[in-house]
């Protein structure tokens, strides 16, 4: 891709996503996540009804009389998207590539971060940490977020969304809204092989302790042909993150009906894990409007 036909695509997102997330999202965005931890303010003396336990001793001893601390709701949020660049994300049977649908999904998100006056970060994995774009506010940190999603080429193929969460987990100290964008594809199959969470998804753990931290959510978006197979006779198959080629005969109904309940279960296994770690959670196609998928995902 030529340096004008990357600004000319970062300027075609920049026109559709900037319009949504202004018209339609900033509303929601700015009621669902808002801040919502206490920051300290400032230390006054103690009156009449106020709660003992927001007594500062310290103060209190130095002044004679008793001082209470006061905070003030934390307004400002850190948002930080969490993309999957791994070789999958470059398919695509319907309207457009994942990776499209990807790129614009995180765009619109970035946008309404900055709408709000928030700061926003990106992290870049495939089965390793690939980028990462620190956090910042403004409409050029945006544009150069949009060029990396855009242009941006991993040295791996693979996916290990479980080490990208504990990453984030233990690089953000400070609490985030975190959006994990992905098509998730082999994540419902990777389980731990040893110890005792034998037979439990990677992710899992992860999950776990990153949304004890931060407000989680997942959105996951996936090409038809992820789900099923069509009926088409002999059809030349290749794994984008192994490699691994093979040839399928798709007009055996057996062979269509395993395929698709692999990723039957393995979705289901996936959203017994978003259950029970309390994630956030939304799927779609890339021939979806991701515009109802985000709002859904928002009124979670």
């Amino acid at each position: 891709m030529t340096s004008e036909e990357l600004l000319q695509r970062v300027r075609k997102i920049e026109i559709k996503t900037r319009a949504l997330s202004h018209n339609i999202f900033a509303g929601e965005y700015h009621s669902q996540f808002k801040g919502r931890g206490m920051a300290f303010s400032e230390v006054r003396e103690y009156q009449p009804g106020d709660d003992v336990r927001s007594i500062d001793w310290n103060v209190t001893a130095r002044m004679g009389k008793p001082y209470i601390k006061v905070f003030e709701e934390e307004r400002e949020l850190t948002v930080m998207l969490m993309v999957d660049v791994s070789g999958s994300r470059n398919f695509g049977t319907q309207s457009q590539y994942k990776r499209d649908t990807i790129a614009e999904v995180a765009a619109t998100l970035a946008f309404s971060t900055i709408e709000n006056n928030d700061k926003v970060g990106c992290i870049f994995f495939s089965d390793k940490i690939e980028k990462v774009i620190p956090v910042k506010k403004g409409k050029s940190h945006v544009l150069h977020i949009i060029r990396e999603l855009l242009d941006f080429e991993p040295t791996s193929r693979g996916t290990d969304a479980a080490q990208a969460i504990q990453f984030f987990a233990n690089a953000q100290k400070r609490h985030a809204t975190c959006f994990l964008i992905s098509d998730l594809v082999g994540v419902g199959g990777q389980l731990v092989t040893e110890g005792k969470k034998k037979g439990h998804l990677l992710v899992e753990q992860p999950l776990m302790i990153a949304s004890s931290k931060h407000d989680m959510n997942v959105i996951q978006v996936y090409d038809r042909r992820d789900a099923e197979l069509p009926d088409v006779g002999l059809l030349k198959l290749n794994d984008a993150e192994t490699g691994e080629r093979m040839w399928v005969n798709t007009s055996r109904a057996e062979i269509r009906k395993a395929y698709n309940e692999t990723w039957t279960k393995q979705q289901a296994a996936l959203q017994d894990v978003f259950v029970r770690t309390g994630v956030n959670a939304v799927s779609m196609q890339t021939n979806e409007d991701y515009v109802r998928a985000l709002m859904r995902l928002f009124k979670m």
